[in-house]
C-alpha cells in the first residue's frame, strides 16, 4: 500500500463537523467516498484535526493509503470531480509509510473572524462571528499575551474534551482589526476541544469592556472552565495552517484561501 497526504479546503457551514457520522453529514465521509471513487477501492482518511460543526478549513491535511497511484494531478482532479462544492482538494503528495496527519504535525494555526458592526450580517452570516458592541482590539491583543507559552488550558477546554492532558504550548497569538473586522490568530502545538472558541469568547468580553485586561490571566490560572467567557460561535473559526517537518515537502500554507485577511471577507 502507498501512503498519501492530501490538502483540503472546506466550508463547514453545511456539515455537522469533520468526523464521519451515521446520523448526520460529516466531511470525512464525503472525502472518503470521493477518494474511493478515484482509487476504485474503499479508502479511509485520518485528519490533522477534527473540526466541529460549522467550522471551516482554509487547509486541512489528511493521510490515506491506496494500492494505486493516480499521480498528484489525477488524485486532485479526480477527488474534486466527486466532492461536493463545499469541499475542495488543493494538493496531494506521496509521503513515507509512517507519516501521520495528526501526530506528524508540529504546529496548527487557527483564525477567528469577528464582524464588529451594528447591523447583523447577511451574506457572511455563516462565515463570521457577529458582535454588535464596539470592540477594542488592542485591549484584546494585550490580554491575550498571557496565553503564550506552555500552560494548563483547562479553563478553555470543553467539558466533553477527551484529551488526556490539558497542557498545550501556544507559540503565537495576535488580535488585529481592519475596518469592521477583528481577527484572532492563534498558533499552538495542538488544541483542546473548543479551545480557540473559548479563548475568543473570553477575549470578546475584554474587547467589549465587560472584563479588564488582567482577567484573562486570572481565568487561565484558575483552571476552571466556568471562570471563562462564553464559547464563541463556530461560524467565525477557520483552521488556517498546519506545519510539518520541512523534509516532508508539504505546503505550510494553502496556495489560495477564501479569507486570506479580514479585509477580504465578504461584507
Amino acid at each position: 500500500m502507498l501512503r498519501f497526504a492530501l490538502g483540503l479546503e472546506y466550508d463547514g457551514s453545511v456539515f455537522r463537523g469533520w468526523q464521519a457520522q451515521s446520523h448526520a453529514r460529516g466531511i470525512q465521509s464525503e472525502v472518503e467516498r470521493a477518494l474511493g471513487c478515484v482509487a476504485n477501492h474503499r479508502v479511509e482518511v485520518t485528519a490533522a484535526g477534527r473540526t466541529d460543526a460549522g467550522v471551516h478549513a482554509l487547509i486541512q491535511v489528511v493521510h490515506f493509503d491506496a494500492n494505486v497511484d493516480r499521480g498528484e494531478r489525477g488524485w486532485v482532479l479526480g477527488a474534486n470531480t466527486h466532492l461536493p462544492g463545499q469541499v475542495s482538494a488543493l494538493w496531494l503528495r506521496r509521503v513515507p509509510g509512517d507519516f501521520h496527519a495528526r501526530y506528524s504535525a508540529l504546529e496548527r494555526s487557527y483564525r477567528y473572524v469577528i464582524l464588529n458592526r451594528a447591523a447583523r450580517p447577511a451574506i457572511a452570516r455563516s462565515h463570521v462571528c457577529w458582535v454588535r458592541e464596539p470592540l477594542a482590539a488592542e485591549r484584546m491583543h494585550e490580554a491575550a499575551q498571557c496565553l503564550l507559552g506552555e500552560h494548563d488550558f483547562s479553563s478553555f477546554r470543553a467539558a466533553e474534551c477527551q484529551s488526556r492532558t490539558p497542557v498545550r504550548r501556544l507559540t503565537a497569538v495576535r488580535v488585529t482589526q481592519t475596518g469592521a473586522y477583528v481577527q484572532i490568530d492563534v498558533t499552538a502545538n495542538a488544541f483542546l476541544q473548543h479551545m480557540v472558541r473559548n479563548i475568543a469568547g473570553t477575549l470578546i468580553a475584554v474587547g467589549r469592556g465587560v472584563r479588564p485586561v488582567a482577567w484573562v490571566a486570572e481565568v487561565l490560572a484558575a483552571g476552571d472552565r466556568t471562570r471563562g467567557g462564553v464559547t464563541a460561535p463556530p461560524q467565525g473559526l477557520y483552521l488556517r495552517a498546519i506545519r510539518y517537518p520541512t523534509e516532508l515537502g508539504l505546503p505550510d500554507e494553502p496556495p489560495a484561501v477564501a479569507i486570506p485577511d479580514v479585509g477580504a471577507c465578504p461584507t
